[in-house]
């Protein structure tokens, strides 16, 4: 599936340590934007990250799951990178 995931954390000492654990499920495509593609088994393990991570009275964190008919309706301008689908392996 693919996800976008942002947050808004008002510590920099959680902010930084979410950043960091982020990195390992999904790619950076702004501050605190992640982007890609992940598998139900990942989401899990990065939803229980996330909630032991943040502080739930003062953090937030939103997950916006993408449909396949949406990907390519994904728009940027700038310099950001375009996430796209990951297929798997191609063999020839």
């Amino acid at each position: 599936m693919h996800l976008i995931v942002c947050y808004d954390i008002v510590d920099d000492g959680r902010r930084g340590r979410l950043y960091r654990r982020m990195r390992d499920f999904l790619p950076r495509v702004q501050k605190s934007v992640f982007e890609g593609e992940i598998s139900l088994a990942r989401l899990t393990e990065m939803r229980s990250m996330v909630q032991a991570q943040i502080n739930r009275n003062e953090d937030t964190v939103r997950i916006y799951h993408l449909c396949k008919a949406c990907l390519p309706s994904i728009e940027v301008i700038g310099t950001g990178p375009l996430v796209e689908e990951e297929l798997g392996d191609i063999i020839m």
